[in-house]
């Protein structure tokens, strides 16, 4: 066999993720493992509508990290945005509470349009891959309607309500997923599961992002039924979350912030928990949950990568 034929195998992977932290995390694994082998299955609980349009944070928020377009400064949304359009709405006394960009905009009128003429949003989802020059498959957990739900002190709220207009200052009380008993994995996510040699948590809120991923019941009994690794990383570091309530959520409705507290939000779905070094003195209550530690801040491309090789290295060679 010639030098060139004796490749290494390509090793396929299966990404959980909600959008920011987790979007990040995906385009290290992308730059490790290569767009082809990698799949990522993304959040819709989070999604809205705003002013009559369709709108897919999290989706986006991969979308944009994956072709180059995510503001990184922000951490959210389009780089080079511009926002006369919501400044328009404002000053006519619409509602701008949830900043939706000029460019940003093009890509929901676009999405609202075929979801409206009858498409499911992983048909629309891959379009706009395709368009942005994502390789990477993208998949929506389901095609249904699933929408985050969040039990608080002062009332119950949808999720972009409790987490942008009022900023997620109430504490949370409880969680629950409207529509979780009829949503059904959208097409190529089970089989995109039960091909993968290795499955990855991606460093997302627990409840609010990767919650609902595995609120669709035939994804998560497939994860239960997995034969390869499963690896979460923590979003946390020496028990705070690096931004967002992460760690208010833990605390609230876990009792603690370690991270035996964050693999107890995955019972019987992971085989590793990927920690930063910040935590390495607290690892007691992980039972037969492998840790693995290193450093977790995606401060730059690089540590992107580094921490997608530690979590990509969990497979035995």
């Amino acid at each position: 066999m010639s030098r060139r034929a004796r490749r290494e195998p390509r090793l396929n992977v299966a990404v959980l993720s909600g959008g920011v932290g987790g979007a990040r995390f995906v385009r290290g694994v992308v730059d490790v493992a290569a767009a082809a082998a990698t799949t990522v299955v993304g959040n819709v609980g989070d999604d809205v509508e705003v002013l009559g349009l369709h709108v897919s944070p999290d989706l986006d928020s991969i979308l944009y990290a994956l072709s180059g377009l995510a503001d990184e400064r922000r951490g959210w949304g389009r780089s080079d945005e511009t926002w006369d359009a919501l400044e328009t709405v404002g000053s006519l006394g619409g509602d701008d509470w949830f900043a939706l960009g000029d460019k940003d905009l093009g890509l929901h009128l676009v999405r609202t349009e075929a979801l409206r003429a009858g498409e499911p949003l992983s048909t629309v989802t891959a379009r706009l891959a395709e368009q942005l020059g994502v390789a990477t498959r993208l998949l929506p957990a389901t095609d249904d309607r699933l929408r985050t739900w969040l039990d608080t002190p002062a009332g119950t709220f949808p999720f972009q309500e409790w987490f942008v207009a009022r900023g997620h200052r109430d504490e949370v009380d409880a969680v629950r997923f409207e529509g979780e008993k009829a949503a059904r994995p959208a097409p190529g996510v089970l089989e995109a599961i039960a091909g993968a040699e290795l499955i990855l948590l991606a460093p997302s809120n627990p409840y609010v992002s990767i919650g609902p991923i595995l609120a669709v019941r035939q994804l998560r009994d497939a994860l239960v039924r997995r034969r390869v690794p499963c690896v979460a990383v923590s979003p946390l570091i020496g028990g705070r979350a690096v931004k967002g309530p992460a760690d208010r959520m833990l605390q609230r409705l876990a009792g603690g912030t370690s991270p035996a507290h964050v693999a107890g939000c995955y019972p019987g779905l992971i085989d590793a928990l990927v920690v930063d070094e910040a935590d390495a003195d607290d690892l007691e209550g992980l039972g037969d949950i492998r840790p693995i530690v290193t450093r977790t801040l995606m401060s730059s491309r690089d540590a992107r990568r580094r921490l997608a090789e530690v979590a990509l290295g969990a497979v035995p060679a």
